[in-house]
């Protein structure tokens, strides 16, 4: 069985681990596409937001396969901070 970042993480919680089971599938292609967006992005990188948008997916589905992809190693905070949609400032990742 396959753990984090490899599987969808969750919070142990009934419909938190019910949600990582009907991700698990797609899982592999989200960070794929992922990690091809910021790749493709360069220097300027991409916040989760600009990576949602950029792939045309919610944010909610999209934000954490950074957090996946930071752990593979696959991508970094490039140490840049951009506004969020609600003018927080947010991590650019970018590829590693």
């Amino acid at each position: 069985m396959s753990t984090y970042p490899d599987a969808p993480g969750h919070r142990n919680v009934d419909t938190s681990i019910a949600s990582a089971g009907a991700l698990a599938p797609k899982l592999g292609r989200l960070q794929r596409l992922a990690q091809g967006a910021i790749r493709d992005a360069g220097l300027d990188g991409l916040t989760a937001d600009e990576l949602a948008a950029s792939l045309e997916m919610d944010r909610w589905s999209i934000q954490p396969r950074t957090s996946e992809l930071k752990r593979k190693g696959l991508i970094r905070d490039s140490g840049q901070r951009r506004p969020n949609c609600t003018g927080k400032l947010a991590i650019v990742w970018v590829a590693a």
